[in-house]
C-alpha cells in the first residue's frame, strides 16, 4: 500500500513521480479534479503532473503534504532523483555519439599504467576518460587541453598531442596527493643543496627531492611516458602557490634525469607562472629553453668550479 511504506524513494527504475500519485489518488478514491480543489491549483496541471510533462515544484510538493499527508520531502526526492534519471540517460546518449572520439585518446595504455579503469561500453569509458581529464565533454577537452603549451619539439619526431595531454593530467592528479607548503623563493636556495643528492641512491634521493621541494611549494612527480609522447619533464604552476614539476624517466641514465629536473626548476624559478613548459631532449630551442638549459647546466656545474677545472687541465 503506497500510503503505508513508500515515503522514501529508491531508484530501483526510472518513473515519474506522478505514477505514484495516481497511485495514491486511486487506493484513495480521489479524482483528479478533487485533489485539484483541494490544493488550489488546475485540473490540467495535476494532470500534467500525473504524466510526467510538468515537475512537481517545491511548491507543489508541499501543497501534496497538505492534501494528501504524504511529506514534501518525499515529493521533491522523488522529483530530483527522476530528473537527475532523465539527465543521466541523455547524458548515456550523448556519450554513444561521441564515442568514436576514444580512439584520439591513447586510453588503452592509459589502462595498461592503471591511470584509469577499463569498462565494457564505449560510452562507460568515454565517461571514464572524460573524469580523468576533469572535463565534461569532447568539446570541453579540447577546449582545456589545446591551451598553449611551451615545449621544445625533436626535429626527428612529433608528439601525439592527446599522449602528451593524459601524461601531464596524470602529473597534475598525482601532484594534488602531494601535501606541499607554500610556494618560498626559498626553493632557487634548495636547488644547490639538491646537488649534493645526485651522488645518492635512487631510492633515497626520489624521497629526498620530493619531501624537500614540498617544503618550499613544489611538488616534484615521477610519472613514466605514454607512447607518442617522447619527452622528458615538465613544469607549470597549479596554483599562486604550488608548482609542478613532472619527470619522465625517459632517459633512464641519471645525469639526463638530474639535468631534466634542474631544467624544469630553471622554468619554475625563472619564467611565467601562467604557460606549461613541456621539453623533450634534442629538440628546437627558444629564448626560455635556453635559459632553462644553462640554469641546470651551471646548477649541476657551478661555473666557478668549472673554471678552476679548465686550469687544473690546462696548466697542471
Amino acid at each position: 500500500m503506497i500510503s503505508q511504506v513508500q515515503t522514501e524513494y529508491r531508484p530501483d527504475f526510472v518513473s515519474p513521480p506522478g505514477e505514484t500519485l495516481l497511485e495514491v489518488l486511486e487506493e484513495r478514491g480521489i479524482t483528479q479534479a478533487e485533489l485539484a480543489l483541494r490544493m488550489g491549483r488546475p485540473t490540467k496541471t495535476i494532470n500534467e503532473i500525473i504524466h510526467g510533462k510538468a515537475m512537481i515544484t517545491p511548491a507543489t510538493a508541499i501543497q501534496l503534504e497538505r492534501a494528501l499527508g504524504i511529506p514534501a520531502e518525499f515529493w521533491n526526492s522523488f522529483e530530483r532523483r527522476y530528473r537527475e534519471s532523465l539527465a543521466q540517460q541523455e547524458d548515456h546518449r550523448k556519450l554513444e555519439q561521441d564515442a568514436d572520439w576514444l580512439e584520439r585518446v591513447p586510453w588503452r595504455s592509459m589502462v595498461k599504467k592503471g591511470w584509469i579503469r577499463r569498462w565494457p561500453s564505449r560510452a562507460d569509458q568515454l565517461r571514464e576518460i572524460l573524469q580523468f581529464f576533469g572535463v565534461a565533454s569532447p568539446t570541453a577537452w579540447h577546449d582545456v587541453c589545446g591551451r598553449s603549451v611551451y615545449y621544445r619539439r625533436a626535429p626527428s619526431f612529433k608528439s601525439d598531442p592527446a599522449a602528451v595531454a593524459a601524461w601531464l593530467r596524470q602529473g597534475q592528479r598525482e601532484a594534488a596527493t602531494i601535501d606541499c607548503a607554500p610556494y618560498d623563493n626559498r626553493f632557487r636556495n634548495l636547488l644547490p643543496e639538491l646537488r649534493s643528492l645526485t651522488l645518492s641512491d635512487p631510492r633515497d634521493y626520489s624521497r629526498q627531492l620530493v619531501e624537500r621541494c614540498a617544503a618550499v611549494g613544489v611538488a616534484v612527480v615521477f610519472v613514466p611516458e605514454l607512447p607518442g609522447t617522447r619527452l622528458c619533464g615538465a613544469a607549470q604552476w597549479l596554483s599562486g602557490e604550488k608548482a609542478l614539476i613532472q619527470l619522465s624517466l625517459r632517459y633512464k641514465t641519471e645525469d639526463s634525469l638530474w639535468f631534466s629536473f634542474f631544467h624544469e626548476a630553471g622554468h619554475v624559478v625563472l619564467h611565467g607562472r601562467r604557460d606549461v613548459f613541456v621539453d623533450f631532449l634534442g629538440a628546437d630551442e627558444d629564448a626560455r629553453e635556453t635559459e632553462a638549459n644553462q640554469f641546470a647546466a651551471s646548477m649541476l656545474i657551478p661555473p666557478a668550479d668549472f673554471r678552476r677545472f679548465v686550469a687544473r687541465r690546462q696548466f697542471g
